[in-house]
């Protein structure tokens, strides 16, 4: 039986014109972004997939939240809307608000980590590791290996910690010089790969009898707790906020981006349990951020944050948006389109490797296709591969991750089937020609997070 998908959730009510800019017009605007789609304007884009990083669409109810926002510069109503929430669906003791995720990891990096430690993960993110390499960590992947191979299907939890790779990291530098454990839900650059509750009590023993703390990344953890409860032994009749507050039972705390899974424009937070790292997270984000009550943020932002976690809890929302991901997936395997499988939780990752057979990984591939895909449809997505991977602090070279891809990101509850269909088309029609994309060089390559801001040309 065919797989039936449901409409959209909700009902539109305000609409943003988009407007398709021609083919001559699309390359003389990734020209002059230097083919790094980061650098195009939003008007030059038609469908834009860059990033699901507040790039969402809030609720009437979320709009209605901020109408009352308390701007008071200390003790704001709707920090403490945004504790309470927090507390009753994550579970954890203290919150600290900030700007974005990045805030978060910025704090604990300074807080926990020492020259010379290691910090293990499922998987590097890009701005995660730079902030605890520029802390003095190293970082070491920990993920199965099933995560590193595009074509595994038969692998539903790919974002699993592979505790034979933790325990030996452990043995080679000692527990002490590993401050805590980064454990993302879901792995991005794995392709929005989901982490099994087994696997992430497995992980929590592991970490805690050596005494290591389990601190998440849980920017996506509705997503994780989705995969859950469709993909997990004894979970089918469990809620979406169960699954959280269980997920995140067997932690220490966690750093969120409010931009993704709070279903907000802007925001974050970091939550730890310790009432000292938590004192010591006080005094620095008010150096950096603001009064802990608002951590740089307005006070509207954080009432839209507290009504946004609510509302990805509920299980016909994140259905919808778990299974546009799939749509958008099938669409493409149905013209061979080569992508990251099984389909993760939020975006859907091209194999730039094979969509791009005749270029080399120092060509740029992935790169190379995200600005091709810019000029054959005006829609933008994003490179996760080389660029992305950035150079070893030590000795200069490319890091060259296994996975080159380009991310195909949703937006949610801001796109529809139809506009899927034109990405998936379009996409497919750039693959029956993908011989003639050419590879790119570097014009500018900033020191750190170079995906962001580089400049190429071809070759």
């Amino acid at each position: 039986m065919k797989k039936r998908f449901m409409p959209e959730p909700f009902k539109i009510k305000s609409v943003e014109t988009m407007t398709l800019p021609n083919e001559q017009e699309r390359k003389k605007a990734i020209e002059e972004a230097g083919f790094n789609t980061f650098l195009l304007k939003s008007n030059e884009c038609y469908v834009d997939l860059l990033t699901d990083s507040g790039t969402n669409a809030m609720s009437d109810k979320q709009w209605a939240g901020l109408m009352v926002g308390d701007e008071a510069y200390a003790g704001s109503k709707n920090f403490y809307h945004l504790q309470d929430t927090v507390r009753e669906y994550f579970g954890f003791k203290h919150i600290i608000p900030t700007h974005q995720g990045r805030g978060a990891e910025n704090i604990l990096s300074s807080l926990t980590i020492k020259d010379g430690d290691w910090v293990p993960g499922n998987m590097y993110f890009t701005t995660t590791r730079f902030h605890q390499e520029r802390n003095g960590a190293k970082f070491r992947d920990v993920i199965c290996d099933a995560a590193h191979d595009p074509d595994r299907e038969d692998v539903l939890f790919k974002g699993n910690v592979d505790l034979k790779k933790f325990q030996d990291l452990i043995d080679e530098v000692g527990a002490n010089n590993i401050p805590y454990i980064c454990l993302a839900v879901t792995v991005n650059l794995a392709g929005g790969q989901p982490v099994s509750m087994q696997n992430i009590k497995e992980v929590s023993e592991l970490a805690h009898k050596n005494g290591i703390l389990v601190m998440y990344d849980a920017t996506r953890c509705v997503e994780n707790a989705y995969f859950i409860k469709d993909l997990e032994e004894g979970y089918a009749d469990v809620s979406i906020k169960d699954i959280v507050h269980e997920m995140f039972s067997y932690g220490d705390g966690c750093t969120m981006s409010g931009k993704k899974d709070c279903i907000t424009n802007i925001g974050g937070f970091l939550c730890v349990n310790d009432d000292d790292l938590y004192l010591q997270a006080t005094a620095m984000v008010v150096q950096f951020e603001g009064m802990p009550s608002y951590g740089g943020l307005a006070g509207r932002d954080m009432e839209a944050m507290a009504i946004g976690i609510k509302e990805a809890m509920n299980y016909d929302y994140i259905s919808h948006r778990v299974n546009q991901i799939r749509y958008l997936g099938e669409k493409l395997a149905s013209g061979g389109v080569p992508m990251v499988k099984p389909y993760g939780g939020h975006a859907i990752f091209l194999d730039a490797r094979q969509f791009l057979s005749h270029l080399d990984q120092e060509d740029f591939p992935a790169q190379a296709l995200a600005a091709a895909i810019y000029v054959e449809s005006g829609v933008r997505s994003m490179e996760r591969g080389i660029i992305s991977a950035g150079r070893d602090s030590l000795t200069g070279k490319n890091h060259k991750p296994k996975l080159e891809t380009v991310r195909l990101t949703i937006p949610r509850r801001v796109y529809t089937y139809a506009h899927l269909d034109y990405v998936a088309d379009t996409i497919i029609d750039l693959y029956n020609k993908r011989e003639t994309i050419k590879g790119l060089e570097w014009v500018y390559e900033p020191p750190c997070l170079r995906f962001f801001t580089g400049r190429f040309k071809q070759k």
